[in-house]
């Protein structure tokens, strides 16, 4: 029989998980603007930039919103008994190990070419990702949609800044 304390506990493991997916998350993306290192603002600056490159400020806004959802949709992964589901998160964090690469290498090694070869390999492995959590939960895959797109203009942005500079 469960119990209300049980049922409790459960929803306390739940909300404990689903905040480890988040703060863990947000804490690769906080690594890698550390080891980025430098002034991003005077380097961003210092490029010619394609069409439609909106000002610095909007990437770090960007990005919080797209590692919290994220977080949510490698949660809602992780918290089904499917069979891929393992699989499935090893996905999630080879992808976010690639995107974690981006940052040091466009700002820190100031790499255009090393920053549009990781932001290509970040395209296929975050489309890889969807598929495998649309297959598990349909849910977790649309979540991802908005980083998908993001992902897409992130290398359009970084094919042009290697394009023009």
């Amino acid at each position: 029989m469960i119990t209300a304390a049980h049922t409790n506990t459960m929803n306390k493991k739940k909300i404990t998980d689903l905040l480890l997916f988040v703060i863990g998350t947000g804490i690769v993306g906080a690594v890698s603007s550390l080891i980025a290192e430098g002034n991003f603002k005077e380097f961003y600056n210092s490029l010619e930039k394609p069409p439609l490159s909106p000002p610095g400020w909007v990437f770090s806004v960007a990005w919080v919103i797209l590692y919290i959802l994220m977080a949510i949709s490698a949660f809602l992964i992780y918290d089904t008994d499917h069979p891929n589901r393992n699989s499935a998160l090893k996905i999630y964090f080879v992808q976010l190990f690639i995107n974690f690469l981006w940052s040091p290498v466009f700002f820190r090694f100031k790499s255009l070419i090393g920053a549009a070869v990781v932001v290509t390999m970040l395209l296929i492995a975050v489309w890889v990702m969807i598929k495998a959590f649309f297959k598990i939960r349909k849910s977790a895959a649309l979540i991802n949609i908005p980083y998908l797109a993001w992902t897409v203009f992130a290398a359009y942005l970084t094919y042009g800044f290697l394009l023009l500079n």
